[in-house]
């Protein structure tokens, strides 16, 4: 290890106090950092207000303080997020149980709507039946009126022809 001891030229003279390892640097630069870092550590507790630039707690305050107010932010987004998530899972859950009640009251319609169009069919083929024999009936009254029309009168081929009716048409 080579140091200075003594030199004139230098401003302060430094004593080695441990060996430290040197690396690639001449003995010059070696004693120039020693005496940079004592000048710094020297004027770092020397200093107060009589540098221009503001301390070096100051600006770490300030850091310190963006630091804190960042993460402040950064939870209160986190905790909007799980806001907003959690309503979002809120009107999911809303909307599935929605869907299934509709889905549901469609069944029961759509169920109904095939029990009335069953009972419909059996009403129009009743209808028609009932029409059947309305039209029948008629028929047989008709038949009886001209009957008991005929049956004053002498003529026997009336008669005849209404006796020779099939028997489903008077007795329906």
């Amino acid at each position: 290890m080579a140091l200075r001891l003594g030199a004139v030229s230098t401003p302060f003279h430094v004593l080695p106090q441990s060996p430290k390892p040197v690396g690639s640097s001449s003995g010059s630069d070696v004693s120039n950092r020693s005496d940079q870092n004592t000048d710094n550590s020297n004027s770092n507790s020397n200093s107060g207000s009589d540098d221009p630039a503001p301390p070096v707690s100051v600006i770490d305050e300030r850091k310190r303080r963006r630091m804190i107010s960042n993460r402040e932010s950064a939870r209160r987004s986190r905790m909007r997020k799980q806001k907003h998530v959690e309503n979002l899972r809120n009107q999911v859950n809303w909307l599935r149980n929605e869907n299934l009640e509709l889905r549901n009251r469609l069944r029961s319609v759509l169920y109904h709507l095939h029990s009335v169009r069953t009972e419909n069919d059996w009403l129009r083929s009743e209808h028609s039946m009932l029409r059947k024999k309305l039209s029948e009936i008629r028929q047989i009254l008709m038949m009886r009126q001209l009957h008991q029309l005929t049956s004053a009168w002498p003529c026997d081929n009336i008669i005849s022809a209404t006796e020779q009716m099939p028997p489903s048409l008077i007795t329906s």
